[in-house]
């Protein structure tokens, strides 16, 4: 697992409002995750619970909502779970590879990458 920090951009589903946030690149957690305070502040809602483990080896469950991300010139959206108050930004793989971003754990920083097509019909 590899872990830096990045500049992201945190905003609401439609893109009308965003904030600049100090995030740790987690390569270890699934999702993106941002303090409650944030993702309300945004207009972020949750719309579902779910499960997950976390490094001490519990299972805990918590709320997940849609947020846009901007990122290296990137935007997408994706899942972001609504951290424990006082917990980091977190920047998660699903995330990364959303935006087709990958980990250069010598120099930390984010690269471009391929995304993988599989194709069921021989070229």
């Amino acid at each position: 697992m590899t872990t830096f920090n990045v500049r992201l951009e945190i905003g609401n589903p439609t893109g009308t409002q965003f904030e600049a946030v100090e995030a740790v690149v987690d390569t270890g957690s699934t999702f993106t995750a941002a303090p409650p305070e944030l993702l309300e502040r945004l207009g972020i809602r949750p719309s579902r619970r779910q499960r997950f483990r976390i490094a001490n080896g519990q299972v805990i469950e918590n709320d997940v909502g849609e947020a846009r991300v901007r990122l290296q010139g990137l935007e997408g959206i994706t899942p972001v779970i609504f951290n424990e108050p006082g917990e980091p930004v977190l920047l998660g793989a699903v995330t990364l590879e959303e935006l087709r971003l990958g980990v250069d754990p010598v120099t930390q920083r984010l690269i471009p990458v391929e995304g993988l097509r599989v194709s069921l019909v021989n070229p």
